[in-house]
C-alpha cells in the first residue's frame, strides 16, 4: 500500500494504491478539500471503484456457465491492491490484472487500469478494461466518487443543492428494501436544473438515473453557485448520502451497469446496463471532475 500525489498550479490530488483510490483533491489557491475524508461514523471510503460489478446482485450471487457465484456489493477491486503502471508530472495509472484469487470469485482473465489526469482545475478519471482470456467477459464498472458537501464545512447539505444540465425535471429509480431497485420510480421537479437537498432525499438510498437522463451533474453552495462539476459519458448515475444521517458529502456516481432488479433471476451476461467484451477486446470510458 502506498500513497502517490500529483499537482499543478491549481489543484492536487494523492491517490491510494489499495483501490487505486482518489483520496484527497485540493485547490491550492484557497486549501479547500473537495473529496471526502472517509470518517468511519458516516462511510469509511473517498471513491472507491465499482467492478466487475455495479451495486448488489439478487440474493448476493450471480450466474455463469452453469454455476453460482457470491460477490458482495460492488465488486472486490476497490478492497485489492493495485500496481503502478506509469507515473508522469500530470497523470498516474494503476493496474489490477486477475489472479486466482479473483478467478474464485469471477471466473474471467482481465486487466483492468484506472487513471488520474490532472489539467488545470480539472481531475480526469479513466478506466481501460481489457479481457485477456479465451471466452467472452460480462463485467459492470463505476465510480463511486464522495465530495464535501457543503464544501466549507459550516452549515449542513440541506443548504446546497444539486444542479443537472436538464432543465425541467428528472426521473429516478427506487431502491427497495433489499437493496435493489424496485419497480417504482420517482419524478423530481426541477427550477432551471437545480433541485434542492432536503433531509429525506436519500431515506431510500441513492438516486439512480437511467437512460442519458443527463451528463453534467454540480454540487452548488447555500447560494446557488456551483462549486465542483461532474461531467460524464456514462448512460446512467447514482447520486447518493447515507439515508437517514444528513452525512456531510454526497458522492455523484457515473455508472456503466447498476444493481440487480428485484426477483431477478438471469445470468450475468443478461444483467441491464452490463457490459461484455470478446476476446483481447478493449472497454474504454472517463469521466471528468472540474472545481
Amino acid at each position: 500500500m502506498a500513497m502517490y500525489s500529483l499537482k499543478n498550479e491549481q489543484i492536487s490530488i494523492c491517490v491510494d494504491s489499495l483501490g487505486a483510490e482518489l483520496k484527497s483533491l485540493r485547490k491550492l489557491s484557497t486549501g479547500t478539500e473537495y473529496l471526502w475524508d472517509a470518517r468511519p461514523e458516516y462511510w469509511k471510503r473517498t471513491s472507491p471503484v465499482l467492478f466487475p460489478l455495479v451495486g448488489s446482485l439478487n440474493e448476493g450471487i450471480y450466474r455463469y456457465g452453469g454455476k453460482e457465484y457470491p460477490m458482495s456489493q460492488h465488486g472486490f477491486a476497490r478492497d485489492m491492491e493495485f500496481a503502478l503502471l506509469r507515473q508522469t508530472e500530470d497523470e498516474l495509472v494503476f493496474e489490477l490484472k486477475s489472479s486466482e484469487e479473483t478467478r474464485a470469485k469471477y471466473p474471467f482473465d482481465f486487466a483492468l487500469e484506472l487513471g488520474y489526469r490532472i489539467e488545470e482545475s480539472q481531475v480526469f478519471v479513466s478506466w481501460k478494461v481489457t479481457n485477456c482470456g479465451s471466452a467472452k467477459m460480462y463485467f459492470s464498472i463505476g465510480g463511486h466518487p464522495a465530495f464535501m458537501c457543503p464544501v466549507d464545512g459550516q452549515g449542513t447539505q440541506t443548504e446546497c443543492k444539486l444542479k443537472f444540465d436538464v432543465k425541467d425535471k428528472i426521473t429516478s429509480g427506487i431502491i427497495g428494501g433489499s437493496g435493489l431497485l424496485s419497480e417504482r420510480s420517482r419524478e423530481y421537479a426541477l427550477q432551471d436544473g437545480m433541485l434542492d437537498i432536503t433531509e429525506d432525499l436519500f431515506d431510500t438510498d441513492a438516486l439512480i438515473i437511467e437512460h442519458h437522463q443527463a451528463h453534467v451533474v454540480s454540487l452548488c453552495d447555500r447560494d446557488g453557485k456551483p462549486y465542483l462539476t461532474v461531467s460524464f459519458d456514462a448512460p446512467l448515475f447514482g447520486v447518493w448520502s447515507p439515508p437517514k444521517k444528513n452525512a456531510p458529502f454526497i458522492c455523484i456516481e457515473p455508472w456503466y451497469g447498476r444493481c440487480d432488479r428485484e426477483h431477478f433471476a438471469g445470468e450475468l451476461s443478461e444483467r441491464e446496463w452490463g457490459n461484455q467484451l470478446a476476446p483481447s477486446e478493449v472497454f474504454s470510458a472517463q469521466y471528468t471532475i472540474s472545481v
